[in-house]
């Protein structure tokens, strides 16, 4: 149960956390503040109204207790003096009941007949009163005399003022008296009231200033938190297409270096069942009889084949070491370098060839130059060969900072599963554009044939073509 709270309160946003615990800290704050102020409030002003109540008592019943004794009972002059005062006039308005105390907790004088001469012990306002300090206490009257006191249901404030003599300033006697505090009570609910309100308005204020800014940073964390998820997933999958990269290039490393192998086979049989041949047909011929014993006629006529085979043997190897040799193709454009392989096809073939360029700019390595060219090339060868050359077309384009290349015919086709594995020719293109990171496809039926590759253009390669 705790767990699941502490998880559920954990997924919550910060601003949300912050306003329950915030809030419930405030309002405790609040309290606590209010409570300690509303009861310095209430003792502030009970001990200044109870010391400027004494103050008044003291001043009129003071002459009337003249020269009075620790252990003497108050004289019937004094008592009936007390009475008078205390029963009629103002002071006998303000107060409900008055008590005059010896230290031996015996009442001298009280305005209630039954009291008068009865011991009582001490209590502790009594104690402190008869140590020479006031006490005043509001709404309190628990004394086990006070009876009739809490037995009227009015706000009394009770007060406890020390009897000095004149000349020796001793403590002789405690008064207490009860004054009727409706108006205190007032004033004090009042100064209470407004207290709250003061501290209710300084938590709110400040709990709304920091709301605010926790708000504020809180949407700031979850924008910052949003944009690092994305960049995460952005990061993850870049690592994802890397990893495919890596692998697709370390697999198109290991068949390169098979396909070279395939090459250099190839160029040697091209060699040895060509120009070879060629070659050792004229060798033979140079040895034959025609050459030796013949008519002048007859060996002529040996000489011009001897000759025919040569020259056949020349434009073969001539031929081979045109497909072999690339033109400076390093600090030219790409449309430049299509129209240059498209040409070069044009003149081998005798066919015309329709080329598309986009007006993009493209910035490209060289081994990526070279890559184009040479796809051009074979892929066209390969039309020729196998499709008669019919509607071969080139298109250039960009999209999403990628170079594609289409060549295109409207021949035949072919079916791709009677393409032997030694095949050199869709092989080589795709490893060609695979290592350096791009995609390749073909898409054949029987109006023709597609061969697409696509390269990303890099801020490597204007570097790399800087550095060449």
């Amino acid at each position: 149960m705790q767990r699941t709270f502490l998880r559920n309160w954990a997924s919550k946003p910060l601003a949300a956390q912050f306003l329950v615990a915030g809030g419930l800290v405030s309002l405790a704050a609040m309290l606590f503040v209010g409570a300690v102020v509303s009861h310095l409030i209430e003792e502030n002003v009970t001990r200044n109204s109870g010391a400027a109540t004494a103050l008044y008592v003291d001043s009129v019943i003071a002459p009337l207790l003249p020269d009075m004794q620790r252990s003497e009972p108050l004289s019937d002059t004094a008592m009936r003096a007390l009475d008078e005062t205390l029963g009629q006039g103002a002071l006998g308005k303000r107060l409900f009941s008055f008590r005059l105390w010896r230290e031996d907790g015996t009442i001298l004088y009280s305005n209630i007949d039954r009291l008068v001469g009865k011991r009582f012990p001490l209590s502790d306002d009594l104690k402190t009163a008869f140590s020479g300090k006031m006490v005043a206490e509001f709404d309190n009257p628990d004394d086990v005399e006070s009876v009739s006191e809490r037995a009227s249901g009015k706000p009394l404030l009770e007060i406890y003022n020390p009897v000095l003599q004149p000349w020796s300033g001793e403590v002789v006697a405690v008064s207490e008296f009860y004054e009727i505090a409706t108006d205190f009570e007032k004033s004090l609910a009042e100064a209470q009231l407004k207290s709250w309100l003061a501290v209710a308005s300084v938590t709110l204020c400040f709990f709304l200033l920091l709301s605010a800014i926790v708000f504020r940073g809180s949407r700031t964390i979850e924008r910052q938190a949003r944009a690092l998820k994305d960049r995460v997933r952005e990061l993850s999958s870049l690592l994802t297409q890397n990893r495919l990269l890596s692998a697709r290039l370390r697999r198109a490393s290991q068949r390169a270096t098979a396909l070279n192998e395939s090459y250099l086979r190839r160029i040697g049989a091209d060699l040895h069942d060509g120009p070879a041949q060629l070659v050792a047909l004229a060798s033979l011929r140079m040895d034959s009889a025609a050459l030796t014993g013949a008519s002048d006629e007859k060996r002529e006529q040996e000489i011009a084949a001897i000759k025919t085979s040569l020259d056949e043997a020349m434009r073969e190897i001539r031929s081979i070491c045109n497909g072999l040799v690339l033109p400076h193709i390093e600090q030219v454009e790409l449309p430049e370098i299509l129209k240059v392989a498209v040409r070069a096809h044009e003149q081998r073939t005798q066919t015309a060839v329709a080329l598309t360029v986009s007006d993009t700019p493209q910035v490209l390595s060289p081994s990526e130059k070279i890559c184009v060219y040479r796809f051009v090339q074979e892929a066209l060868n390969n039309g020729f060969r196998h499709g008669g050359g019919v509607g071969q077309k080139v298109t250039q384009w960009s999209k999403d900072r990628n170079v594609i290349v289409e060549v295109a015919d409207t021949g035949s086709g072919f079916d791709p599963k009677n393409i032997s594995p030694k095949s050199l020719g869709l092989a080589g293109l795709r490893e060609r554009v695979e290592s350096l990171g791009g995609r390749f496809s073909v898409k054949t039926s029987s109006r023709g044939t597609t061969v697409t590759m696509s390269l990303g253009m890099h801020e490597h390669g204007a570097h790399e073509m800087e550095n060449a």
